[in-house]
């Protein structure tokens, strides 16, 4: 079980934990242009699944403008953000901030993605933040629970991660 904490107290989360050598659980989440997209439209791929709580905060866009820089230098890895915001939210902040590398979807019509991968903070309705890196036979190689949403995850070991998974 993961314990994680927002603001120093501790939250619920909704779900089933992810471990590394698991099969990556399937999702169903929002493109910003509202398009329905799952694990299986990556299929092939490398992928670096970058969960945060809400793409408009301090943390978040930090991490989610570093691994749009970082996303050319680890190679064939197909990175994605998600997050509870709303796909025209998610739009307006990625024209905003020239994100180009990477994708950012929304799991706010169901929550499946939260769920499925354990991150879901039922108090909240929001994502915790987490990365997960899953190889390009949709097995989880790496998985960081941060234990304080409001702390930065580890990036270097989560690069140097999809790195070794390509």
């Amino acid at each position: 079980m993961v314990n994680v904490t927002f603001q120093q107290e501790p939250v619920t989360l909704v779900g089933n934990e992810v471990k590394v050598g698991d099969k990556a659980p399937e999702f169903r989440v929002l493109s910003n242009d509202l398009q329905e997209v799952s694990l299986d439209d990556y299929k092939g791929k490398v992928k670096l699944i970058s969960v945060v709580p809400s793409i408009d905060t301090g943390v978040c866009a930090d991490q989610t403008k570093r691994f749009n820089e970082e996303a050319e230098a680890i190679g064939n890895v197909q990175v994605l953000t998600i997050s509870m915001d709303l796909p025209f939210a998610q739009k307006r902040w990625v024209t905003q901030h020239h994100i180009n590398k990477l994708e950012i979807l929304s799991d706010h019509r169901d929550a499946q993605f939260g769920q499925n991968y354990g991150v879901l903070i039922q108090e909240l309705r929001l994502l915790a933040r987490a990365i997960f890196v899953v190889d390009s036979n949709d097995k989880v190689t790496y998985v960081e629970y941060v234990s304080e949403v409001s702390n930065h995850p580890d990036y270097d070991a989560a690069l140097e991660a999809a790195r070794k998974a390509n």
